[in-house]
């Protein structure tokens, strides 16, 4: 079973301007965060660590793969990373067509030191907590995996409260055998109660319509 790790957020930055690189990465460290610079989109699909939270702060328009084109091809890759738009003012409309496509922001260049500051922290821990939501699910997934196909079916009869008696004769097995089956998925999902049961088939999509 996989672990998570909490890495330590990387705040990206991609202009083709150098002198942008430079001022946005020493506002954002001195704002405590560690970033790396990029001048272009290519650099970073090919140097990138993917696996580290954080975001991306990214300019629109650049040479080779622009910043919407870097975006959608993000998308396409499920690079989980929220991006933050630089533009210029004659880039707003293509910004707010960005932002409908999944961009988390967009500022206007040059980017106010504090919307700026605002901006990424915000990107930042709403990434870390999707990441957090995810991993959280795909465990939950990898338990209900463990559990035998007899098990599936009485997970979710449990979970709505029906009465062992019941589980029994409307699946022609023991009573016995369902207080074992019952034994057996709480241990299996790691839940104590019905109710983290309920809501851990809730949560995985598992539960029961009734």
């Amino acid at each position: 079973m996989k672990i998570y790790k909490k890495l330590t957020p990387l705040v990206r930055l991609i202009d083709d301007d150098e002198m942008v690189l430079r001022s946005e990465s020493f506002l954002l460290r001195m704002d405590g965060w560690q970033t790396v610079q990029y001048l272009s989109s290519e650099d970073f699909l090919k140097q990138d660590d993917f696996q580290r939270p954080g975001c991306l702060v990214l300019d629109i328009r650049m040479p080779g793969l622009n910043g919407v084109e870097l975006q959608a091809l993000m998308k396409e890759r499920k690079i989980d990373l929220p991006i933050i738009f630089l533009t210029g003012h004659g880039d707003i409309d293509m910004a707010v067509s960005a932002l409908k496509k999944g961009a988390i922001d967009f500022l206007v260049k040059p980017a106010e030191d504090e919307r700026l500051q605002e901006a990424v922290k915000s990107a930042v821990n709403k990434n870390i907590l999707s990441r957090e939501r995810s991993f959280s699910l795909e465990r939950k997934n990898n338990y209900y995996n463990l559990l035998t196909e007899r098990e599936k079916t009485i997970a979710p009869l449990v979970a709505n409260g029906t009465a062992n008696k019941v589980i029994a004769i409307d699946l022609g097995i023991s009573e016995n055998s369902v207080k074992k089956y019952r034994s057996s998925i709480l241990e299996k999902l790691q839940v104590r109660t019905i109710v983290e049961l309920t809501d851990f088939l809730r949560e995985i999509g598992k539960a029961s319509r009734q």
